[in-house]
């Protein structure tokens, strides 16, 4: 009997926790919140794709009610996304206006809550999220401590106990990306992008990341076609 419910983004981070939650447990359903963001169409179609080709039921919520009363770049249509290149994600300042610019509030928050009624819902022990330290750094929510703290939530919110985890909270992203290689992850099925477009726009933090990870392992050659042309 399966034990991990995964909330699954369509991003790298997500797509390697489901992969290792098929392995350790199994899953017994995957579960995409449409939150109102901009990717949000290319995400439900990636995810579901992913679980499609691993036999895994997929659940859209929807949430899009958070995207009224936010102004972030993520969900707002008139925001524009701060542009990062590779190279620039090291400089602490331009994270920490980036993260202000994209920060949705308390999202992390609200899909922990719901895809643990889901999990309960479902008697399945864990909830599987992707998180890692690397960005970690500029978000809260991506943090050790999160979980830590969100699991002392759950003990009083949930009646059996269902648990949030990640397998990748430790890890940065250029070991998500050899995991996912080593996992033999169809690329084109994930979305980091926080753009909706035809194509990742690779320009945003999240596409920059991706980028630099496939540089650095010399794998860059994986990712070709996924990125529209700057």
């Amino acid at each position: 009997m399966a034990r991990n419910l995964i909330l699954l983004s369509g991003g790298l981070d997500s797509a390697v926790n489901f992969l290792i939650a098929l392995d350790q447990g199994g899953v017994g359903a995957a579960v995409t919140v449409d939150y109102g963001q901009k990717a949000a169409a290319r995400e439900i179609a990636k995810a579901g794709a992913l679980c499609e080709s691993r036999d895994t039921r997929h659940i859209v919520l929807d949430a899009t009610w958070l995207s009224d009363f936010s102004s972030d770049a993520l969900t707002t249509a008139e925001a524009p996304l701060p542009r990062v290149e590779p190279e620039q994600l090291e400089d602490a300042a331009l994270m920490a206006e980036t993260m202000r610019a994209v920060w949705v509030p308390n999202r992390n928050g609200l899909l922990v809550n719901m895809g643990a009624a889901v999990a309960e819902a479902m008697d399945l022990r864990w909830l599987v999220m992707g998180l890692n330290a690397e960005e970690a750094a500029s978000f809260a929510d991506n943090s050790a401590a999160f979980i830590r703290e969100a699991n002392r939530s759950l003990i009083y919110s949930t009646l059996s106990g269902v648990r949030l985890r990640s397998f990748t909270t430790d890890w940065d992203k250029l070991e998500i990306f050899e995991k996912a290689l080593a996992q033999g992850l169809d690329f084109s099925l994930i979305w980091s992008c926080y753009e909706g477009g035809e194509l990742m726009c690779g320009r945003c933090e999240s596409c920059a990341r991706l980028r630099r990870v496939a540089e650095r392992s010399g794998n860059s050659v994986r990712l070709q076609g996924l990125f529209a042309e700057k």
